[in-house]
């Protein structure tokens, strides 16, 4: 049976927080995923994950959008 996506994001950006995985391997899984059935909010809040992962490396400030994309998942909004 196929995880939800809320479910297998936050998977890959857990283990991507805890250094498990690199940001290729983050930015390759989360494109993987369809969010087609996430709320508006989950959905903004992945999609600022993507473009923060697409632009220049900057580890602070992606871990703080990686928290707050996990928050979103979580909470449902």
């Amino acid at each position: 049976m196929d995880r939800r996506p809320d479910d297998r994001a936050v998977t890959v950006i857990s283990l991507w927080l805890a250094r498990h995985v690199d940001d290729r391997e983050l930015l390759a899984q989360l494109e993987t995923i369809g969010f087609d059935s996430l709320e508006p909010g989950q959905v903004e809040a992945v999609q600022e994950l993507l473009g923060t992962l697409r632009g220049p490396s900057d580890r602070g400030k992606l871990e703080m959008v990686a928290r707050e994309t996990l928050e979103s998942l979580a909470l449902g909004g």
